[in-house]
């Protein structure tokens, strides 16, 4: 872990609720809020968020998979998004959401034309804002824990551990 954790203190509370609670809760909160909140298909979340998690590594958004009434994608996909451009186990919607992950935490300025044509073929204005705040989040909070070492031992509210 690259920042001090007082002993007997739970990193990921300590970090993002004592150690700067005026900016560390709100953040939690936008951050809980794209799981609470999406209207997106769950394999395109996934293929979006899991994208994120591989460009970051973050160790614990890696082996996490978000469920959706009782359902999460098979075993495998996280390989199928990692070859996004040549599996056969995406739909376009699946396609396009793991392509946009990963321009956008690595080529934003190359987004042209072309690709918003098809992004705007396959989805809706609200969706892509939506999906883009979502990428946000993973991007932003997935590479701060995995910077300060804190995804090794992250645990969300819910008291799931990785």
């Amino acid at each position: 872990m690259n920042i001090d954790i007082p002993e007997g203190k739970d990193a990921i509370e300590y970090v993002w609720g004592e150690m700067i609670p005026g900016i560390g809760i709100s953040a939690s909160k936008f951050s809980m809020s794209v799981y609470a909140h999406t209207t997106l298909g769950l394999r395109e979340f996934e293929a979006a968020r899991l994208r994120i998690a591989q460009i970051n590594g973050c160790a614990f958004c890696l082996d996490w998979r978000t469920e959706r009434d009782g359902k999460k994608v098979e075993e495998g996909f996280a390989d199928a998004v990692t070859h996004w451009r040549t599996t056969d186990a995406f739909d376009d919607r699946t396609r396009l959401a793991a392509e946009y992950a990963e321009r956008y935490a690595l080529d934003h300025h190359g987004l042209d034309d072309e690709f918003w044509t098809r992004m705007t073929t396959h989805y809706t204005q609200r969706e892509i804002v939506e999906l883009s705040m979502s990428l946000g989040s993973w991007l932003a909070f997935g590479r701060l824990n995995h910077v300060l070492g804190l995804d090794t031992v992250c645990r969300l509210p819910s008291g799931v551990n990785r």
